[in-house]
């Protein structure tokens, strides 16, 4: 579906380029600097940024599917959320590494076309996952009785499945929306991989319809998202108050507080890079804003659940020990 999506897109843009010998065949991504001595230090971080959350999300994967006593609605949207946050910091950082390394930031039009896509068929998937697992929080903690029958496993699979598809459905509408646009002039994205906000000042015809719709869809989808789980956490939290035992409430408040940090954190920084007004808008405003939402959130993500879970740091333990003692018999 993807490749007919690129090629379509891709041949629309050649045809375009026979009329007009000035049409952009490619894009230069602006990195973070160009001093060699810089991109050699972005690439050590990046890397380092990158191999953390890889590992991180693997190891949650890896854990929830083995352990048993993990296998219950909460960590399976938590294995999801890690799947999603793997593809999406996979989707800009290894360009963005290669980049510096060898010094060549130029990114063919397809290569564009799919990084606009995934990141926000990711971005999109991540928002909606961490909604629903302020909803599943919801239900656990309020409705503890009825949680088996609401969160069954049918349901489990039909909403991740929901929100994924949703996910795929915004990626393609956000890419058809932008690379519709005709772009013949300035080639140079300022940014460290392929957004809609720095294309759309590229193009060298009319944006104001594909703003309006890129403000209206963030608009509603976070607005919605975000007055979901104010509302999910009023009843949390309400209900947690009333819990007499403090070890039942920091239990609670352990699980709670850091997806509520990190879903805040993150459809905020989502809302602000995609519909703050251009008078706002600075280079280095716009790399802080695109780090903090495409690499900081699958970064937190296992570090927050694995450290402040005791759930999964016991499990951990018991696939460490299971690990070690095998080598040590073989």
């Amino acid at each position: 579906m993807l490749e007919i999506f690129i090629h379509s897109f891709h041949s629309n843009f050649c045809r375009n380029q026979m009329l007009n010998q000035t049409a952009v065949t490619e894009f230069i991504l602006q990195g973070f600097s160009d001093d060699r001595d810089f991109q050699i230090l972005h690439f050590v971080l990046f890397f380092s940024l990158y191999l953390v959350t890889m590992v991180g999300n693997t190891l949650i994967i890896i854990t929830v599917a083995q352990s048993n006593n993990l296998h219950n609605p909460m960590y399976f949207f938590l294995a999801v959320l890690s799947s999603v946050d793997f593809c999406f910091i996979s989707t800009t950082v290894p360009k963005s590494m290669v980049s510096s390394l060898m010094n060549d930031n130029v990114i063919s039009f397809a290569g564009c076309i799919t990084q606009v896509f995934l990141v926000v068929s990711c971005a999109t998937a991540e928002t909606f996952l961490l909604t629903i697992m302020a909803c599943d929080r919801y239900v656990a903690i309020c409705h503890p009785l009825q949680y088996k029958l609401i969160m069954n496993w049918n349901v489990c699979l039909h909403i991740t499945i929901i929100a994924l598809v949703c996910g795929v459905i915004t990626g393609v509408g956000h890419a058809a929306n932008t690379f519709r646009l005709d772009f013949c002039s300035s080639n140079i994205v300022e940014q460290y991989f392929c957004d809609i906000p720095q294309l759309l000042r590229l193009s060298c015809t009319t944006t104001e319809t594909n703003e309006n719709i890129t403000f209206g869809l963030v608009l509603s989808v976070g607005s919605f998202c975000f007055m979901f789980v104010s509302i999910s956490y009023c009843f949390i939290f309400s209900t947690v108050f009333k819990i007499k035992s403090t070890q039942g409430q920091y239990k609670v408040f352990s699980t709670c507080i850091p997806h509520l940090t990190v879903f805040c954190l993150f459809v905020c920084t989502v809302m602000f890079s995609y519909m703050r007004p251009k008078a706002l808008s600075s280079p280095s405003l716009d790399l802080l804003a695109a780090v903090l939402y495409t690499i900081l959130p699958p970064l937190m993500n296992p570090i927050i659940y694995s450290l402040r879970n005791t759930e999964i740091k016991m499990s951990l333990c018991k696939m460490g020990k299971k690990y070690f003692r095998f080598h040590i018999l073989t």
